[in-house]
């Protein structure tokens, strides 16, 4: 019988922290334990939690405790990480008896030693260790071709709704020497499509070099070979420069494609939101972009229901996201983080209120992407597959404007194999509110 350490390694929440958890397999392999999919089997379950928002909050207890009922079996030990643990330092050791450890985000270097401290017995809460930015081996949890490349960690934006700043610390930029390494060992691992990220990947360099430095990152990753896109998400607005989109333009690894969450349109709101611009503002930087990045593909996040939104400051946003027409969107309603500024505002919005904005400015959105959709019928675009799709007989994919996990896909037949990671060029026949359907030309 073997005495080798299985763990299992669930993990939640955005990108940023799926690449934590890539690190903590890692981590854990380099150990000498042996990681598992099967929670039934593991001595270890490490629960890589989310605290973003009260939902994800939910999601994170509820892995948590699943967890947790099996300690009555086979389970010796229940390890909690991610920005959950780093925001419930002690409540968590304190409410829940079956968890072992709550580790913070700056010792996730050492999870292997932790794991075993406990399954030896010992219960802890550990946070004090380097820096959050922290980076090494990963094991990629992402199919082989794609990759999120993560340039900085924490935030100095300060939005009034956002617990970020408490839980990741202020923004701490890699060196772009580290970040190149990095992106040229995923590129010899076959990785063809990278996703930069950040919190705001916009900012990147400003603490490090004392200027924006996104531009200079991105020349440099476009020199490495095998990577074939760069997709930016996570763009923050006031930091979207003309040399930025000059980059974009000039140079064609990088996609014609931008996350740049808008959050909303009406001054007053952005202002409560302590963010800046209006209507005005954001309507002249997205002709801006566009003009500059010709086909550009520009996807947004909303909030509706911030404490205090009228009707009219949403009847402003609604007109906004119509007069727009962002490629891609999505909307959150309004959640009240403890410890933000906001969640003490007056007006605070109902949940049932809150609901039916959001459902209004989806189905515009909808109506939007549909018809947007629509437009591409007989267009020939390059397509990164992905797998063969049984239930439709065909083959699925990516283009450059869809984003991994959060847009549409691009269904094709083909009269010959298709593998995962290869291009194929896919003339497009049909298409319904998200997803394109086509057919293979070459």
């Amino acid at each position: 019988m073997s005495n080798v350490l299985k763990v299992s390694v669930v993990s939640l929440g955005c990108p940023k922290n799926q690449v934590d958890a890539e690190m903590l397999v890692a981590k854990i392999r380099a150990s000498g334990m042996e990681t598992v999919t099967d929670l039934e089997m593991a001595d270890a379950v490490v629960v890589n939690t989310c605290g973003f928002i009260e939902d994800a909050k939910k999601e994170s207890i509820a892995h948590i405790l699943e967890a947790a009922r099996l300690k009555k079996k086979s389970l010796k030990a229940l390890v909690v990480t991610g920005c959950l643990a780093q925001r419930y330092k002690s409540e968590i050791l304190a409410e829940i008896d079956e968890v072992n450890a709550v580790v913070g985000l700056s010792r996730n270097a050492d999870i292997a030693e932790i794991i075993r401290q406990t399954v030896g017995g010992e219960r802890m809460a550990t946070f004090d260790g380097g820096g959050l930015c922290q980076q090494g081996e990963r094991v990629l949890s992402t199919p082989f071709y794609t990759a999120y490349l993560r340039i900085a960690d924490g935030c100095d934006n300060r939005c009034s709704y956002c617990a970020i700043p408490q839980i990741r610390g202020r923004y701490q930029s890699r060196p772009v020497e580290d970040i190149l390494e990095e992106a040229q060992s995923l590129a010899a691992g076959g990785v063809k499509e990278l996703c930069v990220i950040a919190q705001d990947t916009t900012r990147y360099g400003q603490d490090l070099y004392k200027k924006l430095m996104l531009p200079e990152l991105l020349e440099g990753l476009c020199e490495i070979k095998g990577i074939d896109w760069i997709r930016i998400l996570y763009a923050y607005p006031d930091s979207v420069t003309d040399k930025l989109l000059s980059v974009m333009a000039r140079q064609k690894k990088i996609l014609p494609y931008l996350d740049l969450p808008v959050q909303h349109a009406n001054g007053e709101i952005l202002k409560a939101m302590n963010r800046r611009g209006d209507v005005k503002e954001l309507t002249a930087l997205i002709g801006k972009i566009r003009g500059s990045v010709p086909g550009i593909c520009l996807r947004t996040t909303l909030i509706v229901g911030f404490p205090g939104e009228k009707e009219e400051h949403f009847a402003e946003l609604l007109d906004f996201v119509e007069q727009t027409e962002f490629d891609r969107l999505g909307c959150f309603t309004y959640s009240p983080e403890e410890g933000t500024p906001a969640a003490g505002f007056k007006w605070q919005i109902s949940e049932k209120m809150k609901a039916s904005r959001q459902n209004k400015v989806m189905e515009c959105q909808r109506r939007i992407t549909a018809r947007k959709n629509r437009q591409k019928i007989g267009g020939i675009y390059d397509i990164l597959t992905e797998g063969f799709d049984a239930p439709q007989a065909l083959y699925r994919g990516r283009s450059a404007a869809d984003a991994p996990e959060i847009d549409g896909r691009v269904y094709f037949g083909s009269p010959d194999l298709c593998e995962p990671g290869k291009f194929a060029r896919v003339k497009i026949l049909d298409s319904n509110d998200y997803d394109l359907f086509g057919e293979r030309i070459m």
